[in-house]
């Protein structure tokens, strides 16, 4: 990507990369977050939620109008022709914010740009990034915290890992890794070491 260096952050399913993400905007990075830039595009009013209605039908609506995300995440979860219709959908418009937010943090002072996403080596993005961090834990830790984020059974959240690109394949592909599995303290100090390479790497903040 042209201009400021941008860093992909990546991980697997409940591996924590919204707590590193955290973690380095605390250091001063600006962090996109490519979730939140997945709710943006299906916001009431937007192209994107009305493509999905027109695509799906209105039954995938709350009552408020707004995209009711855990039934239409059922849909998909068991249906890879529906997957690609809402990825088609959502995709384009994601990678189109996230360049948008991009250009503008250009004049910002850190050295790098933060893009936190799920499906960066799935989708070969993450070949496009100056630098790849992956976040990694354990398996029974992934279980773990599924089963108490989203309230699975043990078969459920194993079901979601084995949906998912094996951790062990991000991690081939990273240029650093971050374990997760330890205390918040532990995995702190690991983004300080990271951020300290990312900034012997792509240079030192603007003053």
């Amino acid at each position: 990507m042209a201009g400021k260096p941008t860093v992909g952050l990546t991980g697997g399913i409940a591996s924590g990369k919204s707590t590193v993400a955290a973690l380095f905007a605390g250091l001063g990075i600006p962090v996109v977050d490519a979730d939140q830039l997945a709710r943006e595009v299906v916001a009431p009013g937007t192209e994107g939620l009305a493509a999905i209605v027109e695509t799906f039908g209105d039954a995938y609506l709350a009552e408020d109008g707004s995209l009711d995300r855990k039934k239409l995440g059922a849909l998909v979860f068991d249906d890879a022709g529906a997957r690609r219709k809402l990825n088609a959908i959502t995709h384009p418009r994601i990678a189109q914010a996230a360049m948008k937010r991009m250009a503008e943090l250009q004049s910002h002072p850190a050295p790098y740009v933060l893009y936190e996403a799920a499906l960066l080596v799935e989708n070969r993005i993450h070949e496009a990034f100056g630098a790849l961090v992956v976040v990694s834990v354990d398996e029974a830790t992934q279980v773990a915290r599924l089963r108490e984020r989203d309230g699975l059974s043990e078969a459920e959240a194993r079901a979601r890992l084995e949906a998912q690109l094996p951790l062990a394949e991000k991690v081939a592909v990273a240029d650093y890794v971050i374990d997760n599995g330890g205390t918040r303290e532990q995995t702190a100090a690991q983004v300080e070491a990271v951020h300290a390479k990312l900034v012997a790497r792509f240079g030192e903040a603007a003053p």
